[in-house]
């Protein structure tokens, strides 16, 4: 299903030779915004990623999640002809993405040599598992790869508690962000000077960037944070805390605070601070250099929270200007109600499921807003695209009865 005109990227073309996560979500993404997103996938099956969370009657949500909005052409790109195709294609684009396996690009026609020779204003996005040099830069990498080797285990560890990988694909949806931006950066290069790029990124460059300043400080003092419930930051001086708590039903609520004023006003507004106070604790500062009074407030904040809910105490906290949220599963993040009133997750009406609920927009633009779309049916788009390329109805056919769509 096509997109109607919308969005700040109208006359942007994209050509895609991706798969998977990190490299569908960057053109998805345009498409959101307006781009012409042009999906090359095989004719015997498309993209693997079509069978993958499969739900009865409903499809796969990782296909329809990270290609919705883009039109699918089928290519056999081992064929003369297939590549004949795309390379007409990318004659007209301005990016092109493609996320395989080092060297796969190269042998079935698509390279970045090969294409920039086509059109020396393209912006040719590469998107690898390690990044294009180093001992593994020739392996094929995957979102668990990244988590594994970029630290985001640590980050969420438990003292005590083996780390593990996560659930949610954060190394290739960060990837796929910088892709997002690094491709727009390079398309403003390009239309200014008339001269395009490649441009190479890894799920692993981006999940080390994701551990941000926390991994600056794990640097420079060359020792790793003390993981947990609690972040500790700042001086003696002027702390800084974000903790994690239960409630006396174990639902859990996270609050936030940067120095001692924050301190007893959150503390009074949750009518802790007497007690707090008597055990020592009147100032935060004074766990900032000692460990084991970090762990004495930690304790007695765990059982004074244990007293009372989680709908109450974050109130309070918000009462008081203080950082404070429950903390949601998955279920309840959609059905937040600052996700919901946002439009962070919102509903469309699909042709073959009827309604469903789905991914917003992270984007709210005055003038020119995002549209998200439907992922399209295997080749649905192969007579509008090819026929814009001179293709007539019988050597659709042709291609068709030869296998080159």
């Amino acid at each position: 299903m096509s997109q109607s005109p919308h969005g700040p990227l109208q006359g942007v073309k994209v050509v895609s030779c991706s798969t998977a996560q990190a490299g569908t979500v960057p053109w998805m993404l345009m498409a959101d915004l307006g781009a012409d997103v042009i999906k090359i996938e095989t004719p015997d099956g498309g993209d693997s990623s079509r069978r993958m969370t499969v739900l009865p009657g409903m499809g796969s949500t990782f296909f329809e999640t990270n290609n919705r909005g883009v039109k699918s052409v089928t290519l056999n790109l081992k064929s003369a002809e297939g590549r004949a195709i795309l390379h007409k294609l990318t004659a007209r684009a301005d990016i092109f993405g493609q996320n395989f396996r080092p060297g796969a690009a190269e042998k079935n026609g698509f390279g970045w040599e090969e294409l920039h020779k086509i059109n020396p204003k393209l912006v040719y996005v590469s998107i690898s598992g390690y990044g294009p040099k180093g001992p593994h830069a020739h392996l094929p990498g995957t979102d668990s790869m990244a988590q594994a080797l970029g630290g985001i285990a640590e980050a969420y560890s438990m003292p005590g508690q083996k780390m593990r990988t996560g659930v949610v694909s954060v190394a290739d949806e960060t990837c796929a962000f910088l892709a997002f931006g690094g491709a727009l950066a390079a398309l403003t290069y390009a239309r200014t000077t008339g001269i395009g790029q490649k441009i190479d990124l890894s799920l692993l460059g981006g999940q080390v960037r994701l551990m941000g300043w926390t991994l600056t400080t794990a640097m420079w003092r060359n020792q790793n944070p003390i993981t947990g419930q609690a972040r500790i930051t700042g001086t003696v001086e002027r702390p800084g805390i974000s903790a994690s708590f239960n409630d006396r039903d174990g639902k859990p609520l996270v609050f936030q605070l940067v120095g001692p004023e924050d301190w007893q006003d959150a503390m009074t507004s949750l009518g802790f601070y007497d007690r707090l106070k008597a055990a020592g604790f009147e100032k935060l500062g004074v766990i900032i250099e000692d460990v084991g009074r970090r762990a004495d407030l930690l304790a007695l904040l765990d059982e004074l929270f244990a007293t009372g809910t989680r709908e109450d105490w974050v109130a309070r906290l918000r009462g008081a200007d203080i950082v404070s949220a429950p903390i949601n599963t998955l279920l309840e993040a959609s059905n937040d109600p600052d996700v919901v009133a946002n439009g962070y997750v919102t509903h469309v009406e699909h042709p073959r499921h009827g309604r469903l609920k789905v991914h917003g927009t992270p984007w709210q633009f005055s003038e020119t807003p995002a549209k998200p779309g439907i992922a399209p049916e295997l080749g649905e788009h192969n007579d509008a695209v090819l026929g814009e390329l001179g293709y007539g109805p019988a050597e659709l056919a042709d291609l068709r009865a030869r296998k080159i769509i």
